[in-house]
């Protein structure tokens, strides 16, 4: 479980950074490439994770339902303009995460499929939505030949290096 929401609030401005690194790696000419015809592209999918957290986590976990809007161009175009999005959409969120209590956590919220769960691991399937395609955008960006920061600080080969040094 969630311990309370400002260690929540901590946990997502982290995850959420991470992520943006993608985004911070890219040239303009990569915004809207996809991998396959008809898959989503690096904008798509910024613009899908910043309305979903605004429009359909944040307003479910306040007992509302979702809006969210798509993903489409239209919202928001340009790295420039995503970037801002992907912002405004997340400082909004945590505006309105901020608001749960420790009670609130644990009360039940209504997702649009109509499940009703705790609020708390609906935040979490946020949490795992967010990864789930962050590991899309760290491919894309190995596709195109961009390089992002490691996740968690090291690669994979200086983590087997540093491991071998110990042992």
């Amino acid at each position: 479980m969630l311990q309370d929401a400002p260690s929540f609030l901590a946990y997502w401005r982290n995850a959420r950074s991470r992520t943006v690194r993608v985004l911070e790696a890219l040239a303009p000419e990569d915004l809207e490439w996809a991998p396959v015809p008809g898959a989503f592209t690096f904008g798509d999918l910024f613009r899908h994770l910043a309305g979903l957290e605004r429009f359909m986590y944040a307003e479910n976990v306040q007992g509302r339902p979702s809006t969210y809007p798509g993903h489409g161009a239209d919202l928001a175009a340009g790295l420039d303009g995503v970037r801002a999005y992907l912002d405004r959409c997340h400082a909004e969120s945590l505006v309105l995460f901020g608001t749960l209590t420790d009670a609130d956590l644990l009360a039940p919220c209504v997702n649009p499929a109509g499940a009703s769960m705790a609020t708390w691991k609906w935040l979490r399937a946020m949490a795992e939505h967010e990864a789930h395609h962050r590991g899309q955008l760290y491919l894309m960006a190995s596709l195109r030949g961009r390089t992002v920061a490691p996740l968690f600080g090291l690669t994979e080969a200086q983590l087997a290096a540093a491991s071998q040094a110990k042992s």
